[in-house]
């Protein structure tokens, strides 16, 4: 299977899971627990159907958005997710770069494997900046302080994750940063020879967003620890409303998912909040984004900008988001198995072919742009969700 022959999600992945060591695949294809509520993340979407309109003179397709000041041509933006270099060697500078042909907004990882600098002084497109809350404020402080200097249009607080989820195939293959694996998992990095070949031969691993606070060459403080230890299970909206006075620009949060959390969100001064469970990784038996949706919208959508992740792998996914009410869509695991599978050139196929779905499917719904989307267009399975709707 060649590059070429990626045409969907599950083609990509199908050659991830044949270039990556399988410990490194199953990190970014597993979620918390039983991974029910990975699952239905995607399926959340089989439950909406699409209501189409025809004869709308739809030759000419608009599909850019505005979402927290940021101007994007696409819908779509690359959410930030960490430890990207372990699934290619290019890691974040090849999302950057294939973000910005598209010209849409990526994320960089407070567990990022490239400078935020660096990303922005090579990229012109909107970069945002997805951090974590630490006991350390003085370390949450020189975090933004940082983030602000480097000219970073976004801030995005990361709000589920004060711990760690319950990731069980990394538990079974000894998943961890520094590597410590099971005999199990290191036959599988001996079967994927290219792999470690690019590991080794290309400049070292490390996170430069937390050098000075991680110590990844001799194995202080592993990723496990760094969530257990480090972060703060204490952070509360206090705490977060003085950070969104301190930052004074675009900042959101991501893992809201009530309207009583949305609502104190616009309270404290934010300009964007982001429905997530992580894609299924912190949470299992959590509601879904997406149906989630409606009810965060119609409770603050005219205030702030909202968005949502998790589970989408379709245009016609983003469309029902966006008819919905969400102001944009976030791509995780949609960006990264393309990376693995081959790097920059993978991740601009699988954002062009999402383009190509997304303009199409407007298309055919007769809808010239976004703005011509609403909840009009849809129709729900289950009757509770029709009244939302």
């Amino acid at each position: 299977m060649r590059l070429k022959d990626c045409h969907n999600y599950s083609d990509f992945r199908r050659l991830a899971r044949r270039r990556l060591p399988g410990p490194i695949f199953n990190y970014i294809d597993g979620g918390a627990d039983d991974e029910v509520t990975m699952a239905k993340n995607t399926a959340a979407f089989n439950a909406c159907d699409l209501l189409p309109s025809v004869l709308r003179g739809v030759d000419d397709v608009d599909m850019s958005v505005t979402v927290m000041g940021q101007k994007l041509d696409m819908p779509v933006y690359c959410s930030p997710t960490a430890l990207q270099r372990l699934f290619h060697h290019k890691g974040e500078r090849a999302v950057a770069a294939a973000a910005e042909m598209y010209g849409t907004m990526f994320g960089v990882s407070s567990l990022g494997t490239v400078s935020l600098e660096e990303l922005r002084q090579n990229h012109s497109n909107p970069q945002v900046y997805q951090f974590y809350f630490h006991k350390d404020r003085g370390l949450n402080t020189a975090m933004m302080q940082r983030a602000k200097q480097a000219g970073v249009e976004v801030m995005m607080l990361t709000v589920d994750s004060i711990t760690g989820g319950n990731r069980e195939r990394d538990l079974r293959t000894g998943f961890s940063i520094p590597f410590r694996l099971t005999l199990g998992g290191m036959v599988q990095f001996g079967l994927k020879p290219i792999w470690g070949i690019n590991y080794v031969t290309h400049e070292k691993f490390r996170l430069p967003q937390l050098d000075e606070h991680v110590d990844m060459g001799g194995g202080a403080l592993s990723i496990g620890r760094y969530f257990t230890e480090m972060l703060d299970p204490a952070m509360n909206w206090d705490d977060v409303a003085q950070m969104v006075r301190d930052w004074d620009g675009q900042f959101c949060l991501k893992g809201v998912m009530s309207v009583e959390d949305a609502k104190r969100a616009v309270e404290i001064g934010c300009t964007g909040i982001i429905l997530s469970n992580h894609g299924g990784r912190q949470l299992d038996g959590s509601r879904t984004p997406f149906d989630q949706l409606a009810e965060i919208v119609d409770a603050v959508g005219d205030k702030l900008d909202v968005i949502m992740d998790s589970g989408v792998q379709r245009g016609t996914h983003v469309l029902k988001a966006l008819s919905v009410g969400a102001k944009a869509v976030g791509l995780g695991r949609y960006y990264l198995f393309p990376l693995a599978a081959a790097g920059q050139a993978g991740v601009e196929r699988a954002l062009r072919q999402m383009k190509a779905e997304i303009e199409r499917d407007m298309k055919l719904m007769g809808a010239r742009s976004i703005a011509d989307l609403s909840r009009g267009n849809l129709r729900f399975a289950e009757p509770e969700k029709a009244k939302t709707a």
